[in-house]
């Protein structure tokens, strides 16, 4: 994209941009949105291409029909020349999970259904998760003699707490959305025909907000969990000279004090 700010067109995810609101939808709705290779490329394609695009402010990311993602397609791993599975991480799922976290725009999940596998980790990536109320997590990596990855071991114990993590990782038991929100995993459980339009409503909500300070915080966030009380305090007055010096600051304040809605350029 860049200065062409027309989405590009995929086959197996659809990439929708309004209102500074980018909306990922995973479509293999038929597989429960099970990744192929073919999706992962077109995944990582599509979030570079958002990172690359000034007007998006906000992503949501959904799944098709009654699942977000069942994880790995296993059909597709029982293929002729199908790659090794530490090369398929390495060269198709770490690089999604990393352009993720390194988006500058936040991302809110709307789990839709179940989130399995590395369907759970794309989940967990997400800044902001939504459930609906019949929507799942499951890491059942252990039921097919392999270990969680793409970002799960790192992330969910971030998320819920080692113990909880543990459990779930180890056992491979299916946490229901009820308790995703109760162990923090989920900001809120809504209705399933109110969650595309909840998802929405956060995210412009964020659009409204200015984009410099939201991807300062983000990164913030993310990099709290690798340093102590003082490296913290540092970094924090590093990102805040740099919002502090911005326009949007500027603008924010002169908002407030004329008592009107501000107006965010991400200047």
């Amino acid at each position: 994209m860049g200065g062409d700010r027309t989405p590009p067109s995929f086959s197996a995810i659809r990439l929708e941009v309004s209102d500074a609101i980018a909306t990922l939808t995973l479509e293999r709705p038929e597989a429960l949105n099970a990744l192929t290779v073919e999706m992962k490329r077109e995944l990582l394609a599509a979030f570079r291409a958002i990172a690359r695009n000034p007007s998006v402010r906000a992503v949501v990311l959904t799944g098709a029909g009654r699942a977000f993602c069942a994880g790995q397609d296993l059909k597709e791993r029982l293929e002729p020349g199908a790659s090794p599975l530490a090369v398929e991480l390495r060269e198709r799922y770490n690089p999604i999970i990393r352009a993720m976290r390194a988006l500058d725009q936040p991302i809110v999940g709307a789990i839709n259904g179940v989130a399995a596998g590395a369907g759970a980790s794309l989940a967990f990536a997400c800044d902001i998760r939504l459930a609906a109320e019949g929507a799942t997590f499951l890491l059942a990596f252990g039921r097919i003699g392999l270990a969680p990855d793409s970002g799960a071991t790192w992330l969910l114990p971030r998320l819920v707490g080692f113990a909880k993590a543990a459990e779930l990782a180890l056992l491979g038991e299916t946490l229901s959305a009820t308790d995703a929100e109760r162990f923090g995993l989920v900001a809120r459980v809504v209705a399933a025909e109110d969650l595309a339009a909840e998802a929405r409503g956060v995210a412009a909500r964020l659009a409204a907000l200015a984009p410099r300070a939201l991807a300062l915080t983000k990164r913030a966030l993310q990099r709290s969990w690798s340093m102590d009380l003082d490296e913290a305090l540092e970094d924090e007055a590093y990102r805040q000279g740099i919002a502090g010096a911005s326009a949007d600051h500027r603008e924010g304040l002169a908002a407030f004090l004329e008592k009107r809605p501000p107006r965010f350029t991400g200047e």
